[in-house]
């Protein structure tokens, strides 16, 4: 897979720490601040130690005013679809346009279902999950005559009324690692949220991968080409290298400038909560890797092999 040429975003992966709540306010607050595009936060409803993720971002939306936010990911077996629907758009709302959707089937069943939902398995998760993105999908979808009906295996909403509309189209981004996810994301997401520390083979595993999605998506009729590729994906600064993304900024730009126009990786997402990488990632590493891969872009090989010189939520084991 190549660059499919999608404006490049970078984010914040923030920890929702129930005992640090000033300070994960301060960090999104510094991620706006060193122009940073997004702000995230993992979801683990059955976390005592964490922040509810979904009141979490509504405090943080009204404590910003450009950033966009949105969990990363978000527990669907622990969250209605409706429900959830209505939350995103009422916030998307609220905000002008500032929420976009990740979604993941669910991890951790043992504590989910302690939390009292319903432990799934493997293929019922991604059942789960395709049924839900219908049923979000069709609570946005005002502009379709008639109540919602999705009469599924794991969510029946028949007779919902629609509404509200988000104020912008939302973007609804899985978490996937498996042939099965991967598909359903080519078929009904907008955009793939993997961890590279999650990828076993690190950037190796991106073609592979990409290929399921692609695969999905050319089935069910719609341009691969539509999906933005995102990641997760954490390191360290450091005035020598020691490894992919280990090392001094530059090399930063270097590396994720080569997912880009390798793997066309166009979202990346730092898992950090020290305010210096943010701020190097927000102010040196962003821009820098936009300048290269514009550079590279405008060159006549564009859309062909890089001449960089780069190294190519815990999978729940989904098929």
């Amino acid at each position: 897979m190549t660059d499919h040429g999608h404006e490049l975003t970078f984010g914040g992966f923030l920890t929702p720490a129930a005992g640090q709540p000033d300070r994960v306010v301060a960090l999104a607050r510094l991620c706006e601040q060193v122009g940073l595009d997004l702000v995230t936060f993992q979801d683990h409803p059955y976390q005592p130690g964490f922040l509810d993720t979904w009141t979490l971002m509504s405090y943080v939306a009204a404590a910003t005013a450009r950033v966009r936010m949105a969990g990363n990911v978000l527990n669907l077996p622990l969250r209605q679809p409706v429900v959830l629907a209505r939350s995103v758009a009422s916030l998307d709302l609220l905000t002008g346009g500032r929420v976009e959707l990740g979604l993941g089937a669910g991890a951790f069943w043992d504590a989910i279902e302690a939390a009292g939902g319903r432990r799934l398995s493997p293929g019922a998760a991604v059942e789960a999950l395709d049924e839900a993105i219908r049923v979000i999908r069709a609570v946005w979808d005002t502009d379709r005559r008639g109540m919602i009906r999705v009469d599924g295996e794991h969510y029946r909403v028949v007779g919902a009324k629609r509404g509200p509309a988000p104020a912008h189209p939302v973007g609804i981004w899985v978490g996937a690692y498996k042939p099965r996810m991967l598909r359903l994301v080519g078929r009904a997401a907008d955009g793939w949220l993997p961890s590279l520390s999650y990828l076993p083979e690190g950037p190796d595993d991106l073609p592979a991968l990409n290929a399921l999605v692609d695969e999905g998506a050319a089935a069910a009729g719609r341009d691969p080409a539509a999906i933005r590729r995102m990641l997760n994906v954490t390191g360290t600064f450091a005035r020598s290298s020691a490894g992919f993304l280990a090392g001094p900024p530059d090399q930063w730009v270097e590396e994720l400038a080569g997912l880009t126009l390798e793997h066309g990786i166009t979202t990346f997402i730092l898992g950090s909560d020290e305010p210096r990488a943010i701020q190097i990632f927000g102010q040196e590493v962003a821009p820098a890797v936009r300048e290269l891969v514009a550079a590279e872009r405008a060159t006549p090989a564009a859309g062909g092999p890089s001449t960089l010189g780069v190294t190519p939520t815990p999978d729940p084991g989904y098929a």
